[in-house]
Formats: structure tokens, C-alpha cells, sequence
């Protein structure tokens, strides 16, 4: 019997609600040794109180040592195995944004980037173009033309944007060309299977038309492609956990994954203001919310040490309204670590709290790293965190006599 199998059979119903805020990135590291991190930094009185009625822990979103993206590290928050289930960036973003793909399809996450005269990237993410700049030099993308192939091209948000082969004898396991530093040129896509070698060929030609379409182009005058996938079969939150699930969320990405896992995306928000606004409003028709806060994440991306303690204040703010809902269950946690020290993902474990009358309170006394290492829910990994929720939530059964 694995863990999925294990919580079916013991997963029970109730009108016990569990709220799982989710920000992104939110650990850290401090800029000196023996310093704090952003988290700890900042000023989160209403964070801090939580802690102190609640228990916390380090959550390591895949293996020790292990760096995941933004995917894999959600999968983990969701109780899904990422080792087993593995999600392409690709497919997250074409469902986010509502694209159906089918069993022909492979979608692919793109980035519009900025290079120099001899084609090295000087900006990988051309200055974060606005989102409405960007939508109108994706449509020219649109001119690109293979024979035997459909291409479908769509915008998403910012330098972001969803490219779609479809066609016979297509595999998702392609290399990104994205080489996550400035200074070089963009990588060639590279297949990984033989199965994915027509994908890369065609990936290929996209990309040379592609660059020549966009020359002239002020800011985004390239692009470089991650997350190559296919659509994956996973098993619902409803089959699963026996939850009506909800998912609360700007970025597509993020809507995407939820959507992949069954959960029913809700209302289109566009700032933490508004998804909180739409959380009270949906309060009484679900059993489970997933809500999310990007912005922890990518100012930690950007090596802005100070905009990321400010984002976590944000936070803090609206603390008070989720908590006032009194879920049976409140967990605060992240998907992965997101230092400004290092401007990129990490591998170091995740601050996570859990508010319940079900709780045994710790000792921990402030929302944080060093204090979530002495917290009564120790070190664990991140797929174990539904679980816990659906036990504090008094959704679990008993195992055996």
C-alpha cells in the first residue's frame, strides 16, 4: 500500500476546512553568516502570533540536497510523490492560461530575453516586459510556419509566454535553452530519448524563425525555451483526499498546477488584496484552498534581499482576515526556498507552520528558519504536509484495529 493508497482508505468526510497559503519562495538565507533571513528580517507580528499557538517544522520539498522548480515543488505541497509524478514546466503553463492539450501535444514554456549584437543574453528576462508588450510581439510569433506541424502560441504574463507542437511522433523530453546565466548564447534544444528527437529538430526551426522575427525588437529581440512536456495523468484532490478544493492564484503557472490536480480554479484576482477578498467570498462552497503569493519568490530572483523582507510584510497584512475564518486547519508554508543571497531557487529546507486546535503547540515563538528547526513538527518532506493538514483537520481515520 503506498501513501495515496493509505489516505483514500482512511480519508473521511466533514465540514472541517483546511487553508493552505502557499509563498512562494518564502525561505531564505542571511546575507552574513550568523545573520537573518528575510523572513526573519522582516516585521511579522501576525505571522509570529500564529506561530505561537501553532507548530512548525522544516519541510524539504524533494530530497536533502535537492534544488526543485516551482512544479515539483507544488506537487510536494499537494501530496503528490514528485519523484513519481513529474509534471513539465510546459504543461503547467498551457493549462494555466486554459489550453487543453491533447495526447499530440507538447507544450513548452518560453521566455522572451534580451541579447547583444553577437546574440549573448544581456537580460534573461528582457526587463520584465510589461504583459500587454508582450502580448502583442507573441502574436507575430504566430507567422511561424512548420509543414506537418500545428503551433499553437499564447501569452501568459510578463516575458512569459506558452508555445504548442502538435503533431504525430512527438516526446516531451527535450533540454532547456535557457543556460540561467547572462553572457551566452542560448543552448540548442537537445533531445533526451529518441523518442523526443523530432520534438527538438522542430524546436529547432521554431527558434530560428523565431529570432529572425523578433530582431528588431527593442527588448524581448529573443527568447529561450523550458519545461518541453507532455499532459500527465494524475488522480484529483476529490479522489484523493475526498476535498472540494479550490485554488486562489495570479500566475498561471500555479493556476495550471492546480487545475492538473483537480482543483476548481476560481475567479481571476490580481493582487494578495483581491485573492483574499475572493477567499471570504468562496468560504462556505469548498472544503480546501490553495492560495497563493508569488511575489516572495520573485524578488528573492532578483537578488533584492530588502523587497523580498517587504513582500513577506505584505504578507503579514493580511494574516488577520485569513485567520479570522478560523479554518480547522491553517498551514503557511512555501514550495521551495528562494534566497536573495543566491537570486535563484535552493535546496535548503522550508519554514512550515500549522494552525489547529488539534496542534500540539511547540515552543516557537516567531514564523521563521531558525525557529521552525526547533519546532514540534521537525524535519520532513513536503508530501507529507497534506497528510498532517487532513489530520488536524480531523479527516483521517484511524489505520487498523
Amino acid at each position: 500500500m503506498d501513501l495515496h493508497e493509505l489516505i483514500i482508505s482512511l480519508a473521511e468526510k466533514n465540514n472541517n476546512k483546511i487553508i493552505m497559503l502557499v509563498s512562494d519562495g518564502i525561505g531564505g538565507l542571511p546575507l552574513t553568516p550568523g545573520g537573518k533571513t528575510e523572513l526573519e528580517t522582516a516585521e511579522t507580528p501576525n505571522l509570529d502570533a500564529l506561530a505561537k499557538i501553532g507548530v512548525q517544522g522544516l519541510s524539504t520539498p524533494i530530497l536533502p540536497g535537492i534544488t526543485p522548480g516551482s512544479g515539483p515543488g507544488h506537487l510536494g505541497l499537494f501530496g503528490y510523490d514528485p519523484l513519481r509524478f513529474i509534471i513539465g514546466r510546459g504543461a503547467l503553463e498551457a493549462a494555466g492560461i486554459g489550453f487543453a492539450c491533447g495526447p499530440k501535444d507538447v507544450a513548452l514554456r518560453c521566455n522572451f530575453c534580451t541579447v547583444d549584437a553577437d546574440g549573448k543574453i544581456a537580460d534573461r528576462r528582457a526587463g520584465r516586459i510589461p504583459t500587454e508588450e508582450s502580448a502583442e510581439v507573441v502574436k507575430l510569433l504566430r507567422a511561424v510556419k512548420i509543414p506537418g506541424i500545428e503551433i499553437f502560441v499564447e501569452p501568459v504574463k510578463e516575458h512569459r509566454f506558452v508555445v504548442v507542437f502538435r503533431g504525430d511522433g512527438l516526446g516531451g523530453n527535450v533540454a532547456d535553452t535557457d543556460p540561467q546565466i547572462t553572457g551566452v548564447l542560448p543552448l540548442d534544444p537537445v533531445a533526451q530519448d529518441e523518442e523526443s528527437k523530432k520534438t527538438a529538430e522542430i524546436a529547432k526551426e521554431f527558434f530560428s524563425q523565431a529570432k529572425k522575427i523578433l530582431a528588431n525588437q527593442p527588448k524581448a529581440n529573443c527568447l529561450t525555451m523550458r519545461g518541453f512536456a507532455k499532459r500527465p495523468t494524475l488522480p484529483s484532490y476529490e479522489e484523493l483526499y475526498g476535498l472540494k478544493a479550490a485554488a486562489i492564484a495570479v500566475y498561471p503557472m500555479y493556476k495550471g498546477l492546480a487545475s492538473l490536480v483537480g482543483m476548481e480554479v476560481v475567479g481571476k484576482p490580481a493582487t494578495l488584496q483581491e485573492e483574499v477578498d475572493l477567499l471570504e467570498k468562496i468560504y462556505s462552497d469548498y472544503d480546501f484552498f490553495f492560495l497563493h503569493f508569488k511575489y516572495t519568490d520573485s524578488r528573492g530572483e532578483d537578488g533584492d534581499f530588502d523587497a523580498k523582507v517587504k513582500m513577506i510584510e505584505e504578507l503579514d497584512k493580511v494574516m488577520p482576515r485569513i485567520a479570522a475564518l478560523k479554518p480547522a486547519c491553517l498551514v503557511v508554508t512555501g514550495d521551495h526556498s528562494t534566497p536573495a543571497k543566491m537570486a535563484s531557487h535552493s535546496f535548503h529546507p522550508v519554514p512550515t507552520l500549522i494552525v489547529s486546535d488539534l496542534a500540539r503547540t511547540d515552543a516557537t515563538n516567531a514564523y521563521g528558519e531558525s525557529q521552525a528547526s526547533l519546532g514540534g513538527l521537525g524535519h520532513f518532506e513536503a508530501k507529507y504536509i497534506m497528510p498532517l493538514a487532513m489530520a488536524h483537520a480531523g479527516r483521517l481515520g484511524k489505520f487498523g484495529a
